[in-house]
């Protein structure tokens, strides 16, 4: 990171964390009612936090939300569920939502985030590298290959697969050790830190504070990493489109960026 960078972050969070930031993020008057925003559960606290900016921003308003995996929400909302935002973990998600007629207008993305792998604090399994995740007998966790989190980790090791130090069928082999298959990374990350799993791929940004210190995390070096894409879109039957646009301004607004980095999602 740079030093401009460096000191774009810690102001952006300055201003989060001080009473007189939020005075600072873009507002265009008060947008009373409810706002209903359907996102991945990867971003269940930094929206959380988001919210609370928002309906300090707007007396009268209303944030709810439900979070789940982005496959989940984007069939939900096919099925004729009502939300006035859809914050997706990855494009196709978000493409499957505008070939349905659900979007109105462009999406836009607004984080990235990438995959670490975890273990428990006590690591039973001693686990000390990516490459022992190949042993016979480890218990691996990871998300169903449906959820973006899923398809990213499977490229992920694909990626690393023939590396330096790994072996061409690193990715099989890996595959081969899965004892479960989650919805979405949450349900990763709760297996691994109960005890239930020897090691799970998760994205960076749930390993959060209540998480980080019963986890171990490994990480997947940049050159064979997946970056997730985070696109966000105002939906076609929203009730409150209004409240929508002020949130996504807010999302793509300093104060708003600052927030998703300290909760270890990537700026877009």
């Amino acid at each position: 990171m740079t030093a401009g960078a460096g000191v774009s972050v810690v102001l952006a969070a300055w201003l989060v964390l001080t009473p007189g930031g939020w005075a600072q993020a873009p507002t265009t008057g008060s947008t009373p009612g409810t706002l209903t925003v359907f996102a991945a559960v990867s971003l269940t606290d930094a929206f959380q936090e988001l919210a609370r900016g928002l309906e300090r921003q707007h007396p009268g308003l209303r944030v709810q939300f439900n979070f789940a995996g982005s496959q989940q929400l984007a069939v939900q909302l096919e099925q004729g569920a009502r939300a006035d935002l859809f914050a997706s973990a990855d494009r196709r998600w978000m493409a499957y939502a505008e070939g349905r007629g659900l979007v109105a207008g462009e999406p836009q993305l607004f984080a990235r985030n990438r995959l670490v792998v975890i273990v428990p604090r006590s690591n039973p399994a001693r686990i000390g590298r990516l490459e022992d995740l190949t042993r016979r007998g480890i218990k691996l966790v990871v998300a169903a290959e449906a959820v973006p989190a899923g398809k990213y980790s499977r490229e992920a090791l694909q990626n690393l697969a023939g590396a330096p130090g790994f072996p061409p069928d690193y990715a099989r082999r890996v595959l081969a050790n899965v004892v479960s298959e989650e919805e979405n990374v949450r349900s990763v990350v709760a297996k691994v830190q109960l005890g239930e799993a020897d090691a799970g791929m998760a994205y960076r940004s749930d390993v959060n504070r209540s998480a980080a210190p019963h986890l171990r995390v490994f990480d997947i070096p940049d050159e064979f990493n997946v970056l997730a894409s985070y696109p966000v879109a105002v939906l076609k039957e929203a009730r409150n489109p209004d409240a929508a646009h002020a949130f996504i301004r807010l999302l793509l607004s300093p104060v708003g960026q600052g927030v998703l980095q300290r909760h270890g999602l990537l700026p877009r």
